[in-house]
């Protein structure tokens, strides 16, 4: 129990706004399934969703949907509402990173970085098993889940 806290615990920290990103969780529903878009990183070759530095001038969540047309080359419905948060770091500097769900509507064949990033569709059980940062699988578990439980009748 002791490990799995450790595994898990990040030192809290309040980035400076200009060390804060967004980044696009980009799904689609598919014969009444959910499914997550995955793209590679540039410097680790390691499975994650398309995220970057807010663009001047931009919402965190126009900026994420830019990233995730740049990165993946997908377009859609971007949420204003961040599904959650993760730490990261940026050349040694701690960064926090809102993730805003992106329904993909369009899937370019060519796209910006397409000979920089692999990119790949797959169910929840892939994506937690392809994703190194558990913080992400528990924000594409949570959307996941948002998805498919049935709203209670109010």
């Amino acid at each position: 129990m002791l490990l799995e806290f450790l595994r898990s615990w990040h030192p809290r920290f309040e980035p400076v706004p200009a060390f804060r990103q967004s980044g696009a969780l980009p799904y689609a529903i598919v014969n009444n399934r959910v499914v997550f878009l995955l793209v590679t990183s540039r410097k680790t070759g390691r499975w994650i969703f398309p995220k970057g530095s807010i663009s001047a001038g931009m919402t965190p969540w126009d900026s994420a949907a830019k990233e995730a047309l740049e990165e993946a080359g997908v377009s859609g419905e971007i949420s204003t509402s961040a599904i959650g948060a993760y730490r990261n770091t940026d050349k040694g500097v701690p960064v926090e990173i809102d993730l805003y769900p992106l329904r993909v509507e369009a899937q370019l064949e060519a796209w910006q970085e397409m000979d920089q990033r692999l990119r790949h569709w797959a169910l929840l059980h892939e994506t937690k098993r392809l994703l190194s940062d558990r913080a992400l699988s528990r924000i594409a578990e949570t959307l996941h889940r948002q998805l498919t439980v049935p709203r209670l009748m109010q």
